[in-house]
C-alpha cells in the first residue's frame, strides 16, 4: 500500500483499530497509524494534510 491507496488504507485501519473514532484523530496520530500498517510501503515524508484528509474521510465512510 502507498499513500494514494486511501480506500485500502481505510479498510486496514478500521480492521486494525476497531475501537478508534476516525473523526477524533489528530493527523499526527493518523499518520503514525498508517505507517504502522502491515504492508504499507509509502514514504513517511510523502503525506500531507490533503492525503490524510482523504484517508480519514474514507475511514469514516467505511465505518458508517
Amino acid at each position: 500500500m502507498n499513500w494514494t491507496d486511501t480506500l485500502d488504507i481505510a479498510i486496514a485501519l478500521s480492521e486494525a483499530h476497531p475501537e478508534a473514532d476516525p473523526t477524533k484523530l489528530l493527523f499526527t496520530d493518523l499518520h503514525n497509524m498508517v505507517l504502522d500498517l502491515p504492508g504499507f510501503t509509502g514514504d513517511p515524508k510523502r503525506s500531507g494534510e490533503r492525503i490524510l484528509e482523504a484517508i480519514q474521510q474514507a475511514w469514516i465512510d467505511e465505518v458508517a
